[in-house]
């Protein structure tokens, strides 16, 4: 049967109140309005529902049956209503987060900190994966958003910059005799290094700036995780190619230095990439925008 949804939610308030007087003034409509709708679907389903009354009614037994049910489903309709709600007051919802653990320990703990302590009732997933793997667990509705080494080529993905940062090579006492000097990008690809592991972005995209260059590397050791390409570089294992602010508490102690190069590195440039004709949540929303407002400079 197609009956119209307001049918059964006028059958419901006068099943509620066993009043069409009282229903009527709940849904600010005329008592005869009440009567004709109760009409119109004791028709439709072919079972008288009420006995009337002079100043009152009362369910038949089918009646009683269909208010069993229909006072569930209007429960659960006020129920969502009320999550929606608070989804949009943001008193409940979810941030799923896509991020590498370089970009989730320098850039998103921040954000994250401020966000939790402003909104304490969202709940907060993070995922570690590689800039590629990011957008293929995106695209899989996973995340609702990530945040990437660019460029992201997707016709299907909406892209928004977020951050400029810098890699850097760093090195230990061992390797002092490269400290307060330019060395050529051919000669350092010719000491011990320490990179990520091909499949991150951020060694593409450094790879190709390297063929465009000439230059092929062939890394001492490769690695998923840049603190771990620090601490082997402050061993003296090899010169590390890493985040300037993986690095920074190292040089900054003495225990590494930042190996110049003749050639200027490239910059890297992330976004924040989120589907485009996927609706965000109001939690996901609120937070992406709270990224952009404080993005670093």
């Amino acid at each position: 049967m197609d009956i119209n949804f307001e049918l059964y939610k006028i059958f419901y308030h006068a099943a509620n109140s066993r009043s069409f007087s009282d229903a009527a003034q709940k849904l600010y409509i005329s008592q005869s309005a009440v009567s004709q709708a109760v009409k119109n679907l004791e028709e439709k389903i072919g079972q008288r529902l009420f006995y009337r009354k002079a100043r009152s009614v009362k369910l038949t037994q089918e009646g009683e049956l269909l208010f069993k049910y229909v006072e569930q489903a209007y429960n659960f309709i006020k129920t969502a209503e009320n999550k929606i709600l608070e989804m949009q007051n943001m008193d409940f919802g979810e941030v799923r987060i896509g991020a590498s653990d370089t970009v989730c320990k320098y850039l998103l703990i921040p954000h994250l900190e401020k966000f939790i302590k402003q909104y304490p009732a969202i709940k907060i997933r993070v995922i570690n994966r590689t800039s590629p793997q990011l957008i293929d667990i995106l695209k899989n509705g996973m995340i609702d958003f990530a945040i990437v080494t660019l460029p992201v080529h997707d016709k299907k993905i909406l892209v928004k910059d977020f951050a400029v940062v810098e890699d850097i090579f760093v090195a230990s006492g061992r390797f002092s005799r490269l400290k307060g000097i330019k060395i050529k990008l051919n000669e350092l690809s010719k000491q011990p290094l320490l990179m990520l592991q091909k499949d991150s972005a951020t060694r593409r995209n450094f790879d190709l700036f390297l063929q465009q260059k000439g230059i092929s590397v062939v890394p001492e050791i490769e690695l998923e995780n840049i603190d771990l390409l620090v601490e082997f570089a402050r061993i003296g294992l090899g010169i590390a190619h890493v985040l300037k602010e993986s690095a920074l508490p190292a040089i900054e102690s003495g225990e590494l230095f930042k190996v110049e190069t003749q050639e200027k590195l490239p910059v890297r440039k992330l976004g924040i990439i989120t589907m485009k004709n996927v609706p965000l949540s109001r939690a996901a929303d609120k937070f992406i925008q709270a990224l952009l407002q404080d993005r670093p400079d």
